[in-house]
């Protein structure tokens, strides 16, 4: 299904939609602040499956992250953070970065990984942040695979490419060609994995 949603007014009927194919262990193409990704409910093992497959690689060692709504889910899902870490997060959230962090032993078995770590994401995006907050916790996110920009920009293409992959393809406008900045906040000093659209220098 090619699901079209605004921007900045998504409608909340479109939104039950979506919820209930998540809930039901569907996965979804959907926008972010940077590139569109694929997303799935954090505690549907089938659909963490499938993402995995999709993305055609283990979900243990795939690069996937938490999509939270704010940062109330932090403390639930990450290991207490310390209050330099937790101002870093509030000046830079919502925004094109990705934080990895201590995973606690809430993260769903399937997702938990050997160093015991998870990337969390609150993306600057109306839709993606509608849906976790009516999901009622995380959405677990992938990057979409594809060689050509057109492929993970353009919904339309993402359509024809992954109707047959995926239960819902959110039109939410073009997307980003640049993904997150990807910061390693297990390490000390932090260490920057990727620079992506959010800006990142030692000076944070």
């Amino acid at each position: 299904m090619l699901l079209h949603i605004h921007p900045d007014n998504p409608n909340p009927r479109h939104i039950k939609t979506v919820v209930d194919c998540l809930l039901s262990g569907g996965v979804i193409i959907y926008p972010t602040d940077t590139i569109y990704g694929l997303g799935c409910d954090i505690f549907q093992p089938k659909a963490v499956e499938r993402i995995a497959r999709i993305k055609q690689v283990d979900p243990a060692k795939a690069q996937l992250s938490f999509i939270c709504n704010d940062l109330s889910d932090l403390s639930k899902y990450c290991k207490t953070t310390d209050t330099p870490l937790y101002r870093l997060l509030k000046s830079h959230l919502p925004g094109p970065y990705t934080f990895i962090l201590p995973a606690s032993k809430e993260v769903p078995k399937i997702l938990q990984n050997k160093k015991s770590t998870i990337g969390l994401r609150i993306p600057d995006n109306n839709i993606a942040r509608t849906i976790v907050a009516e999901l009622g916790h995380p959405l677990l996110s992938a990057s979409l695979p594809g060689e050509m920009v057109e492929e993970y920009t353009d919904p339309d293409i993402m359509y024809e490419n992954f109707e047959k992959l995926v239960d819902i393809v959110i039109h939410g406008g073009n997307g980003g060609m640049i993904p997150s900045t990807i910061i390693d906040c297990t390490k000390d000093p932090y260490e920057l994995v990727r620079m992506g659209a959010g800006i990142w220098d030692d000076a944070n």
